[in-house]
């Protein structure tokens, strides 16, 4: 066997709080209609990587979450979910399935990745250099329009999700990596490091994709030494890209001897002019540094993906508010759906109302009824929603069996299962837990509802 598929699927989380519950755990929330995982088991079913470990934090989400795909993908793929106890971590969830890992190498899938980016691409950048490890690196995610002033403020905030990189001059190694959550403020990179390794790139404008192929060997070696690391993304991977150098041999002229005197990089106020790259030091690149076989070395490896490639993360609530907007809009290739005239999916047991308008970049699920004088913008409607007639909804994700009457106005927010909106309400970048009532005539602005 020379490459295994595990899918890190997660389980609740506080960050998508009120979205996720035992009920609906982070795996099966819905995006664009169809459960966030079914966009990852489709990329892999089409990269003909089809024996498939699916790791779920508690026993409830992966009952749930095996129980959709045995119904879903039965005799597509072959996938076992498994279940390991809440708040572990990625590496704590590989760590808890280590040996079940046989193969050579390793191809490790965050469950909430939306991508285009193919495995097989990255599985040939890290059999080709024969690295340790191969990360997958994607330019910043750009979403589609948004009315909502919240949105503007966040993706203002998006650069926080990026990390300081160090690659070689032809960008196949990484070399140095500073999680965007640690730059607060300046990125210390050690003079012996950069005369290790001759010249080096700094990049800001990337993201860590969470799609990861490692060597079985190594990645097994990390996590029984390193019992107490809990992330693939801040741990592990930085400790690899540390040690493929202080694990050259000893004596040369590149050797790590001590990380007395060091380069600084501006970061936090002067991270623009990071945005493209920057080169230190004037040397020539020391090629047989990383490409040499012997000495231990282990090399790490990235694949940048083009910037005609899709690639976000389900990891908050503005992020899964640009993802649904993103599947019916700029990556409608992704949901899978066919698109009318209109650009628009409108389901065709749906039923609207008179002078009812649907907008481009929508979706309309099956059985939904939309009164008199509706009108729908860049937003996405489940299964079965019942929304009476003068309600505006833009720029907003409604969930299935969700009750509207009339008069409500509803913007930039995320409305979850069998709520009830009573008449006149107006939200604005709210999140609505699932089954909760708003009062008829309330006003509600960046709030969060739910029921006690």
């Amino acid at each position: 066997m020379d490459f295994q598929v595990v899918v890190l699927a997660g389980g609740t989380s506080e960050k998508l709080s009120p979205l996720v519950s035992k009920d609906v755990p982070k795996a099966l929330l819905p995006v664009a209609n169809r459960p966030a995982i079914s966009y990852v088991l489709d990329l892999l079913e089409s990269s003909d990587l089809k024996d498939i470990i699916m790791v779920v934090e508690g026993q409830e989400a992966a009952r749930l979450v095996r129980a959709f795909v045995s119904s879903t993908y039965l005799d597509r793929l072959l996938v076992e979910v498994v279940a390991v106890p809440e708040d572990i971590g990625t590496a704590g969830a590989l760590r808890a399935i280590s040996k079940r890992l046989v193969a050579n190498d390793v191809l490790v899938v965050s469950g909430d990745l939306v991508t285009d980016v193919l495995p097989g691409a990255v599985a040939a950048t890290h059999r080709r250099n024969g690295a340790a490890v191969t990360a997958v690196l994607c330019y910043v995610p750009v979403s589609g329009p948004s009315d909502a002033p919240s949105g503007v403020k966040d993706k203002a905030k998006k650069p926080n999700r990026l990390n300081i990189v160090g690659l070689d001059m032809t960008r196949q190694f990484l070399l140095h990596i500073v999680s965007g959550t640690d730059v607060e403020k300046d990125v210390r990179i050690y003079k012996r490091k950069i005369q290790a390794v001759g010249q080096m790139e700094i990049r800001s404008d990337l993201m860590d994709a969470h799609l990861y192929a490692f060597n079985r060997t190594t990645l097994q070696d990390v996590l029984e030494q390193k019992e107490t690391y809990r992330s693939i993304r801040l741990e592990v991977l930085p400790y690899l890209v540390r040690s493929q150098l202080i694990s050259a041999p000893s004596g040369g002229e590149g050797t790590i001897v001590d990380e007395t005197g060091n380069g600084v990089v501006p970061s936090n106020s002067n991270l623009q002019c990071l945005s493209q790259h920057r080169a230190i030091a004037p040397s020539a690149f020391k090629q047989e540094f990383l490409s040499r076989s012997g000495g231990g070395t282990r090399r790490c490896c990235v694949h940048i993906a083009s910037k005609s490639k899709y690639c976000h993360r389900l990891n908050s609530i503005q992020a899964y508010c640009d993802i649904n907007r993103d599947v019916v809009g700029e990556a409608s290739h992704l949901s899978g759906y066919s698109f009318s005239t209109h650009n628009n999916i409108v389901h065709l047991s749906c039923v609207l109302g008179s002078k009812t308008t649907i907008g481009p970049q929508c979706m309309l699920a099956e059985g939904s009824q939309l009164g008199d004088k509706c009108s729908i913008k860049r937003s996405v409607i489940g299964r079965h929603c019942r929304i009476g007639s003068n309600v505006k909804i833009v720029n907003s994700v409604v969930m299935s069996h969700v009750v509207i009457e009339d008069g409500c106005h509803i913007q930039g927010s995320v409305v979850c299962n069998n709520v009830q909106i009573q008449e006149r309400a107006v939200l604005k970048d709210c999140q609505v837990g699932a089954g909760y009532t708003v009062t008829a005539g309330s006003d509600h602005k960046a709030e969060s509802l739910a029921r006690k």
